[in-house]
């Protein structure tokens, strides 16, 4: 059964989304999509300082058997990619499949539109999704 926190966004592509403050919001996958994809051997974000639609692709995961595109929730400017993801300093993918939802984080955004929340699912619609 895939954990999956109260308090956070859902898409339907199975990325999360988590506000702070001052319109500033974290992304990354849900554990639902990190233990379909299994261990994770790559993360690609070349959109930081870009703005970035809802829907749009931002980057990719890539794991053992496959790649995967992620999708933007929400629309934003991506203002930061997790240092312990990147290649060139952490590189460590795999905390994603451990900690999805913390440490775990993909991208930092600035909300452009944060209307846009209303249309994401809440933990129980998610659920119900994965189900």
């Amino acid at each position: 059964m895939s954990t999956i926190p109260e308090g956070l966004k859902y898409s339907k592509e199975h990325e999360w989304v988590k506000v702070l403050e001052n319109n500033i919001a974290l992304i990354g996958i849900t554990d639902f999509a990190q233990s379909e994809l299994g261990e994770l051997v790559y993360v690609e974000v070349e959109t930081v300082g870009e703005e970035v639609a809802k829907d749009e692709i931002f980057g990719t995961v890539e794991a053992v058997k496959t790649t995967s595109d992620l999708f933007m929730p929400i629309s934003g400017k991506i203002i930061e990619f997790n240092s312990e993801l990147d290649e060139n300093e952490g590189d460590n993918p795999g905390i994603i499949n451990t900690d999805p939802y913390e440490s775990g984080w993909i991208v930092k955004i600035e909300l452009s539109n944060p209307d846009e929340l209303d249309e994401l699912m809440d933990a129980s619609q998610y659920e119900a999704l994965i189900g």
